[in-house]
């Protein structure tokens, strides 16, 4: 039961991606920025993102009545 299509999943693959590395890549910015333990919010949300992208199905997309699948 797949609601995600395939530009969406590229982007939520890509978009995780960068929020994954958020903490650990650039912690000095993280401070620098004020985001302090938000980067590590800001990291789970990329997993979620990519777990999306993975199964192709976004839990929040039948509460909307959202699909970015094509019509089968």
């Amino acid at each position: 039961m797949a609601n995600v299509g395939g530009i969406d999943r590229v982007l939520r693959f890509v978009v995780g991606i960068v929020l994954i590395l958020v903490p650990f890549v650039a912690p000095s910015v993280s401070a620098l920025a004020g985001l302090g333990n938000w980067a590590w919010l800001i990291g789970a949300v990329g997993v979620v993102m990519l777990l999306t992208a993975a199964f192709r199905f976004c839990p929040a997309y039948p509460l909307l009545g959202i699909s970015t699948c094509g019509r089968k």
